[in-house]
């Protein structure tokens, strides 16, 4: 198969191929690793390649047999490396499948390397010491985004049709805007954690996909949703599978506009242009869009100072847990400047000041579940501004504390965390670009707790009203003539 071919199709188009035996599982693998070797040297995406171990059933599943990619954190593979973008954790190898790895397997999926990420998850940049710099396809000297940001690039240049990502604060949807894909965070508890946490960072992390097309996001979701044995959150069962939302006709939706973030910062002219188009356009479709001000329960200030409790106490445990596995020095030699500083903060938090972090927590979830029972949806931008060029996230973190570093990346993505606390889900589609760059612009929506459904039903009718398909970034497999 040529990657000119391989790249134009999306994982249930290649599932489709394998399935009706035009091509091999195995040749789909070679073709794959044949799109890294072209592309990844310019992005620096994939940190880890290996051969396929899995050989599943042609037609099995909807996605049997596609070439996929796993984020180098919070997802283990038995006897692969899990080194969560640290030197710390450098050449910790995974003794045994994690709950979702087993479902990826399940689901058909031939996992065929890692992606980068920044260290420990710790930023929507992806730019960590230990493997480098990752690239964004669309304009190389410009971020990818985070901390998904490998995988973003990877399934954006055509290496893989989807990718494994979380999503702590916009960690998927960040990369999904930044390099022009679908990603839709699922709601709290609807993935497991398990069988080693029970949930990560406080239930503010989840695990999702970032994909080309509404479809392959839908199908792989409904193939590893559920929870396992001993999970501390349970998400309300789908009322039938998401693959048959996506071309289900969402109705007439009532879809509140924020085009101004929590804590205040400017949105760039072409975001906000973007997102204008994008309302005009969803209201073409027959949906009610009406300006609205959404309340986050907290000051902006208090939501950050949280976050940052949460997060840093969270990565002291990380830290101190693979520095007595391994036998690293927690210190500059092994970690990063923000890193080290978070772990600083995190080991001052004391525990009263970690359960007002929690009341937090509630507090967002309370006020914006009262925002969906007048409301189905709310549309926001996902970014404030265009792909950031490499670097940007450095300025000025100089000799930042933990608060800092959270106050900055917060900064960066401010329409994006309030639903990682409120446990809820949300979507970057990628129906926006900028007329003078090119560059991708993504377009928040976010609905109810559990409310999936009614997220792929309009991501599927905007996928059709306004197709992405065709836009191709300049680091591109499909324009290779390796065969």
């Amino acid at each position: 198969m040529k990657l000119s071919e391989y790249a134009t199709y999306d994982g249930i188009g290649l599932a489709e191929l394998v399935a009706c035996g035009e091509v091999t599982t195995a040749e789909l693998a070679a073709t794959a690793q044949l799109a890294s070797d072209a592309v990844n040297p310019q992005l620096n995406a994939v940190v880890e390649t290996w051969p396929a171990e899995d050989a599943p059933t042609p037609g099995s599943t909807p996605l049997a047999g596609v070439p996929f990619l796993i984020k180098d954190l919070a997802v283990a593979m038995a006897g692969k490396r899990t080194e969560l973008g640290s030197r710390l954790a450098a050449g910790n190898v995974a003794g045994a499948d994690s709950s979702l790895m087993a479902r990826f397997r399940r689901a058909g999926l031939v996992t065929l390397g890692r992606t980068a990420t920044p260290e420990f998850a710790y930023s929507t940049t992806t730019e960590g010491v230990l493997y480098g710099a990752t690239r964004n396809p669309w304009d190389p000297a410009r971020s990818p985004g985070g901390s998904s940001g490998g995988s973003g690039a990877a399934v954006a240049a055509g290496i893989v049709p989807l990718a494994h990502a979380t999503d702590a604060a916009g960690s998927l949807r960040v990369p999904a805007a930044a390099n022009g894909l679908f990603g839709l965070k699922p709601t709290r508890g609807r993935t497991s954690m398990g069988p080693d946490a029970d949930e990560v960072f406080n239930g503010l992390a989840v695990h999702g996909v970032l994909s080309r097309s509404v479809r392959d996001s839908a199908a792989l979701l409904d193939l590893v949703h559920g929870p396992e044995v001993g999970d501390p959150y349970t998400a309300p069962q789908p009322e039938r599978p998401y693959a048959q939302e996506v071309t289900r006709s969402p109705g007439s939706l009532r879809i509140g506009l924020v085009t101004q973030p929590w804590g205040g910062r400017a949105v760039d002219g072409a975001v906000l242009d973007a997102t204008l188009r994008t309302a005009r356009l969803v209201e073409s479709l027959g949906h009610r869009v009406t300006e609205v001000s959404v309340e986050l329960g907290v000051d902006w200030e208090e939501f950050v100072l949280a976050n940052a409790r949460l997060w840093s106490t969270n990565l002291v445990t990380w830290i101190d847990g693979f520095a007595a596995a391994l036998g690293g020095p927690v210190d500059s030699t092994t970690l990063e400047p923000e890193t080290l500083a978070s772990y600083a903060y995190g080991q001052r938090v004391g525990g009263a000041e970690f359960v007002h972090a929690l009341a937090m927590r509630n507090s967002v979830a309370r006020a914006i579940g009262r925002y969906f029972t007048g409301h189905d949806l709310l549309l926001t931008p996902t970014l404030p501004e265009l792909p950031v060029p490499l670097g940007t996230y450095a300025e000025g973190a100089e000799g930042a504390d933990g608060l800092g570093w959270i106050r900055q990346v917060l900064h960066r993505s401010p329409f994006t965390a309030a639903f990682n606390v409120a446990g809820t889900p949300a979507m970057s589609v990628p129906v926006e670009s900028d007329p003078a760059s090119g560059l991708p612009i993504g377009i928040q929506f976010a609905a109810g707790y559990g409310r999936e459904d009614l997220l792929f039903r309009l991501a599927g009718q905007l996928e059709q009203a306004a197709p992405w398909a065709l836009r191709t970034p300049a680091v591109w497999a499909g324009a290779q003539q390796t065969t």
